[in-house]
């Protein structure tokens, strides 16, 4: 059905609230409070991180492997991602082909934004509803279970199909000319990100017995997004979170990790870490592609912890489909031995955007809280 139908979404937040509070998340000044972390940054006592956690065995692929056309470290490859993706949606990829001096300069100039003064990195602040920009903790958008984070997103479309750098012409324009560097590397490093989720959907595809371009043509035209992840040390880690429990709404995440520890995900019913691996990229199926797939591929729940004594710094590139480009599974995947309906109804990646911006709150049942909602629609 065509979504031009769909004219409003459900009212989840109050606009008018979160645009007029001016709160800004300083983690410094918290953690010299006499008492404890303020009670909007303390998570319900069944939500709070818990000491004693395993490590995950996430499948590492070896992606020059399965780009070198060598039948039995292709065939490996793909049995690896098909095993864990149906399970768990994770896997980590090494000999990926992003330089590490690209790596070591985005980390450096990371660390030069977020402990800049508050005013600064305010040039660059997120306003209501949009992707791109810098926010403080969630303060102002909610009021309770905030992350102990800050982020610096950037909305990315390839250069060669938008006719622009989108990146660098953000932080030209929020910035100004004096972050001219800082916007020209974390263009390079997306467009690195563009390249190499162009190759693991290769594989995704060949993995799931489709043919190797189809996922990776879908998206060849994207509109996704880059964010650069910090999380101060915390006085009381212990009763907070530095990204709560949730499923990310995007198609694929690849993330990659500084030398601290912080990622989960909920397997088996209890949760499980992904320890930092400098040579690898973490990979995730979002709740997108799990559409795609006809839910044969998962989209994990997974949250990020914090420490008293170390902050902690990652990159998280979310590809996401061209805005007005129909999401639905090839028929493949439908009516087959894997999957015998469709599981989730059409829709474009522009309208679940919006959902998770404006009104609701991504945790582990976004995917099926919207598309409940376009079925109740549909059903008028």
């Amino acid at each position: 059905m065509a979504m031009e139908c769909i004219a409003t979404l459900p009212q989840r937040f109050n606009e008018n609230k979160t645009k007029e509070d001016p709160s800004i998340f300083d983690a410094n000044l918290l953690n010299q409070l006499s008492n404890h972390i303020p009670q909007q940054f303390v998570w319900p006592d069944h939500e709070k991180p818990s000491t004693d956690v395993q490590s995950l065995q996430a499948p590492l692929i070896d992606l020059a492997g399965f780009l070198s056309g060598d039948s039995s470290l292709v065939s490996e490859a793909t049995r690896l991602v098909s095993e864990a993706s149906k399970k768990h949606g994770f896997f980590l990829v090494t000999n990926h082909g992003v330089d590490e001096t690209l790596l070591s300069r985005a980390y450096l100039f990371m660390d030069s934004f977020f402990k800049a003064p508050a005013c600064e990195k305010q040039k660059a602040q997120r306003t209501w509803g949009e992707s791109s920009g810098y926010a403080s903790s969630f303060v102002g958008r909610f009021s309770s279970k905030l992350p102990w984070k800050e982020t610096l997103s950037f909305k990315f479309s390839p250069e060669e199909k938008c006719q622009s750098q989108t990146i660098k012409d953000f932080v030209s324009k929020k910035m100004g000319d004096e972050y001219e560097d800082f916007g020209k590397v974390y263009q390079e490093y997306a467009e690195a990100m563009n390249t190499l989720s162009s190759r693991i959907m290769e594989l995704l595809g060949m993995s799931l017995g489709i043919t190797r371009r189809h996922f990776r043509d879908f998206f060849e035209d994207n509109d996704s997004i880059l964010r650069l992840n910090y999380y101060p040390q915390c006085s009381q880690p212990e009763l907070t979170l530095g990204t709560g429990p949730h499923c990310d709404p995007t198609s694929l995440t690849i993330l990659h990790q500084d030398q601290v520890a912080g990622l989960q995900v909920f397997v088996d019913n209890k949760w499980q870490s992904i320890p930092p691996n400098p040579q690898a990229f973490v990979v995730n199926i979002g709740d997108t592609f799990m559409a795609l797939t006809n839910g044969i591929y998962k989209s994990c729940l997974h949250r990020a912890v914090v420490n008293s004594e170390l902050e902690r710094k990652t990159f998280a590139f979310f590809l996401c489909p061209k805005g007005d480009k129909i999401v639905k599974p090839p028929e493949e995947l439908v009516g087959g031995v894997m999957s015998s309906e469709r599981e989730y109804p059409d829709f474009t990646w522009s309208m679940f955007l919006e959902f998770t911006q404006k009104h609701y709150r991504s945790d582990m049942n976004t995917l099926e809280e919207f598309s409940n909602w376009l079925k109740n629609r549909r059903s008028f």
